[in-house]
């Protein structure tokens, strides 16, 4: 099936003519994960996504597969195994969207970590998590803390621990499981809302969807439903007549953006706050961003922003830890603001909550899954997709295969393994200048599209025309005419924030070329009038809300 924007409507007239063996609510990466693994098992697969796929959570965490060193401490030992092992699996399967990256734990005095501490869990976090030879944890002397990273307060400090995480573009890694559900046979579509569902005998045999878009409504038939809604699962679960007793527990986690001729990180860094949480300060592409707050939210669950609060905290977060750096709140250039669906626990407060996964089964028949977090999606996929095929096999006599997800490369990641991608993308650079791409460009290219990067470059060699006042690179052309064909781009902010990751560490480069991309796109998709300014009003607010505190508006 295809997954391109200009063809919405042949997705739509199979989403009401098949009946699915499984039909997905939700388009994060838990239901991206649940599609995958269904589908490679060969069932028959719809999903839903009320937003853009990943507009939720799966856009705004801190961007990291890792396996929650702070869990330990609340003796979550089976947690911090299972999503441990699983960092590797995710690098493995996408090395275009996941790498490694060295994480330094500085101890002060007083501190969240001291020394043995310290020691101990990463030695336990490295078994716990399988941690192969080379990546496993050393111990720092002071000065060799100060010389990884020169910027951490000097007072009080007694060393540090290095260790290593997996730095991770969060919506692109979504975009691309989804990509590979649908080549094997999936069928998803976005901006579609599952408003109530269909019954028979009390048992859900599929849901009403309306395309907000353009208001049509129509039916979507299967024989399981699971509800992978993220921050929604439970307005998901209130529309059906059985629920059970549990409930989320919405909280907001907040990251700034700084440039690092401002910031000038060259480490990541875990480290204390002067309230005992911990954050994570992280450099990226010229950027260093840091995050992130835990508070609770219970406000617009589609458009959580910063508050002066939330920038205030991370600020005071990044004075108290690097006390040489001179910034202000001007020189935040970007932010994000996500919203974490854990599982309600009485009493406690919002960093205690479990960050683990459960999965509900409802009278209806209604598969329920909530919490967990971006590292253990594919697991999550495999035992939700477990349980589905139990339900097959006992309600319509059809047994399929066991999940073959663990050594599954993802879209764009066929490019032979970890290993082989730094010569992948040597290749790839070097193959650009036959496409009329700088090596820049190309390596570029490479890198974040891994093995589907031929399609960009044969698109970048295509490109003749002008857009507009300003002729947009061939590069840029690239990305849009692949997000809209091949991405099932819909509105320039799934362009520039989901597609792309500029709105948050490139906010330049969309001012400059937002314009043109807008226009583009009109004529790629043929955006009514209001569709046009409501799109280009979205990608305004965006730009706005991400600097400047909603409460200072």
């Amino acid at each position: 099936m295809t997954f391109s924007s200009t063809h919405r409507q042949e997705v739509k007239n199979a989403l009401k003519n098949e009946h699915y063996d499984l039909i997905v609510i939700g388009g994060g990466i838990t239901g991206s994960g649940i599609a995958l693994d269904a589908s490679k098992r060969g069932m028959k697969v719809a999903l839903v996504e009320m937003q853009d796929f990943a507009a939720g959570t799966s856009s705004r965490s801190t961007k990291l597969v890792h396996g929650g060193l702070r869990y330990l401490k609340q003796f979550e030992v089976k947690m911090v195994a299972e999503v441990g092992k699983e960092r590797e699996i995710v690098y493995e399967n996408g090395p275009h969207v996941t790498t490694p990256e060295w994480m330094l734990l500085p101890m002060h005095k007083g501190g969240t970590f001291g020394k043995f501490s310290t020691s101990i869990g990463l030695k336990v976090y490295d078994y716990l998590a399988g941690v192969k030879r080379s990546e496993r944890r050393t111990m720092l002397s002071v000065s060799d803390t100060l010389t990884k990273e020169p910027l951490v307060k000097k007072q009080g400090l007694k060393g540090g621990g290095y260790y290593v995480e997996y730095r991770t573009d969060d919506a692109r890694l979504t975009i691309e499981v989804m990509k590979e559900a649908i080549a094997h046979g999936a069928t998803s579509i976005n901006y579609t809302k599952s408003q109530r569902f269909i019954y028979d005998n009390k048992k859900v045999v599929g849901i009403e969807a309306e395309d907000l878009l353009t208001n049509e409504t129509y039916e979507i038939r299967g024989t399981k439903v699971v509800n992978a809604a993220g921050p929604w699962v439970d307005d998901v679960r209130h529309k059906d007549y059985s629920t059970n007793n549990k409930q989320l527990r919405l909280t907001k986690g907040v990251h700034l953006v700084i440039d690092q001729s401002k910031f000038p990180l060259r480490q990541a860094v875990y480290f204390d706050t002067p309230d005992g949480r911990m954050v994570f300060a992280i450099p990226r592409d010229g950027k260093a961003y840091v995050g992130t707050t835990d508070t609770i939210f219970d406000k617009d669950k589609a458009h959580p922003y910063m508050t002066s609060e939330d920038r205030d905290y991370i600020m005071n977060a990044i004075h108290f830890m690097f006390p040489d750096v001179n910034i202000t709140n001007d020189d935040v250039e970007s932010s994000w603001a996500g919203v974490r669906p854990l599982i309600f626990e009485k009493g406690k407060d919002p960093s205690e909550i479990s960050r683990k996964d459960e999965i509900w089964e409802a009278e209806s028949g209604l598969i329920t899954i909530a919490g967990g977090k971006l590292t253990g999606y594919r697991k999550m996929g495999e035992t939700v997709v477990d349980l589905v095929a139990k339900r097959l096999k006992e309600e319509a006599k059809r047994k399929f295969p066991e999940s073959a997800t663990k050594h599954m490369p993802i879209s764009g990641g066929h490019v032979g393994g970890s290993k082989n991608f730094p010569a992948f993308v040597d290749e790839k650079a070097k193959e650009a200048v036959r496409y009329g791409l700088s090596e820049e460009e190309g390596r570029k290219l490479a890198t974040m599209y891994g093995s589907n990067v031929d399609q960009l470059f044969k698109l970048a060699h295509a490109y003749t025309g002008t857009s507009g006042d300003k002729e947009v690179p061939a590069s840029l052309y690239a990305q849009l005419l692949y997000a809209i064909q091949e991405e099932m781009t819909v509105t320039p902010v799934d362009f520039f924030i989901r597609r792309t990751g500029a709105l948050f560490f490139d906010r330049a480069w969309v001012v400059k070329w937002h314009e043109p991309v807008i226009e583009m796109m009109n004529g790629l998709l043929n955006w009514t009038p209001e569709q046009k300014e409501k799109f280009t009003n979205d990608l305004k607010v965006e730009l706005k809300n991400a600097v400047v505190p909603i409460d200072q508006q």
